[in-house]
């Protein structure tokens, strides 16, 4: 399945964020940027059930406006979100099918394995649910996306080789960063031969922004050349790889992007010298030296997020992005079931077991004044 980069070409439209008007998603704009990418011969579209009205955004932008065959469409069947059985699980496939017109799915993904999320594809049976789609030819291909530990993705690419491809995390703020480990998720995606597709190369827009440091790196090794196009080509740049997927929000980022990405050239050994560079002027802003290995959410008996909050702050730190950070510890202390900061009682369990030696209720203390 390779070949299917060649035939994909190396960008993809993450229709993750698109351009709103008010609360709406701005169709008219989705449009323009829809024929601006196909017509610099680029194919491949990811969205998700998930995604608040973008299925039916692309169904007006792309589906409604082109030929079924000249395109490539993605979505996601996320089973842990709002879904107690299988038949609401399997809801997820038939809503997609509807809102988004197509008929059927180029690529259809499990969306977001890992951690507690996993068990949901399993208790439901949803491996097997989206085999019988492929075979009915609804599905063309079957793979998943993925955020957790290297270990935990070895773990399912064992249990299902059916599996054709993955979804991962990479861009070079990642590529050794504890709590998303990209390198070796990308190792072991090609260990166990999987084409992978990329997301987040540019890190939520972060990358496109970065400290001040690394942006006059950049801005010094090619005046012409955006701060985001060092991320997506660093990302294009990796073997193994059908597409990025780049979550443009509006027609300047569509032309940013295609502007390097039509033509791809991939990074030079110089060019890499320069992304190296960047990764240790990261590496070198002291932000906490959390691994999100969690031995003190074993030991806190109050269940702090800790590791989460950790990992939140060091957005702030790194990027300066509070509203993307507030994201984050949302979705990392909140959302997976957590208690946040200010419950921490202090009683000081969690830095006896840290083999980082954090002061661990120092920094939940800077996490209560930063995110309250």
């Amino acid at each position: 399945m390779a070949y299917l980069g060649d035939t994909i070409g190396k960008l993809g439209f993450g229709l993750m964020r698109l351009p709103k008007k008010g609360e709406e998603i701005d169709v008219a704009q989705v449009k323009e940027m829809v024929d601006r990418f196909m017509a610099a011969g680029f194919t491949y579209f990811d969205t998700a059930w998930a995604y608040p009205g973008s299925e039916d955004a692309i169904r007006q932008a792309l589906v409604e406006r082109y030929p079924r065959e000249s395109f490539q469409l993605a979505t996601k069947n996320a089973a842990w979100i709002e879904c107690n059985t299988r038949e609401e699980a399997i809801a997820q496939f038939e809503t997609s099918l509807r809102q988004t017109g197509a008929g059927y799915f180029d690529f259809y993904l499990l969306h977001n394995l890992g951690e507690q999320r996993t068990h949901f594809f399993d208790d439901y049976d949803m491996w097997s649910f989206v085999q019988d789609k492929k075979r009915e030819g609804l599905i063309k291909h079957v793979g998943f996306s993925f955020h957790s530990t290297p270990e935990e993705l070895e773990e399912i690419l064992k249990l299902h080789p059916e599996m054709e491809f993955v979804q991962l995390q990479i861009n070079y703020a990642d590529w050794e960063n504890p709590a998303i480990q990209s390198r070796r998720c990308y190792e072991i995606a090609r260990k166990y031969g999987k084409p992978i597709i990329i997301m987040e190369p540019v890190k939520g827009g972060m990358l496109a922004t970065p400290p001040e440091a690394v942006t006059e790196l950049f801005r010094r090794a090619a005046p012409e050349a955006s701060v985001a196009s060092w991320a997506v080509r660093y990302a294009a740049s990796l073997e193994g790889i059908i597409t990025v997927l780049s979550g443009m929000s509006n027609i300047e980022q569509m032309e940013d992007n295609l502007s390097f990405m039509k033509d791809f050239r991939a990074l030079s050994q110089d060019e890499r010298k320069v992304v190296d560079e960047a990764q240790r002027i990261l590496r070198s802003i002291p932000i906490v030296p959390c691994t999100t290995c969690d031995y003190c959410a074993k030991v806190c008996p109050n269940d702090i997020g800790i590791s989460g909050s950790f990992t939140a702050m060091n957005y702030v730190t790194l990027y300066g992005n509070l509203e993307i950070a507030k994201t984050q510890e949302e979705w990392l202390v909140v959302r997976h079931g957590r208690r946040r900061a200010g419950d921490c009682i202090g009683c000081g369990k969690c830095e006896q077991a840290c083999p980082q030696h954090i002061a661990i209720r120092e920094e939940l203390a800077k996490v209560v004044q930063t995110f309250g």
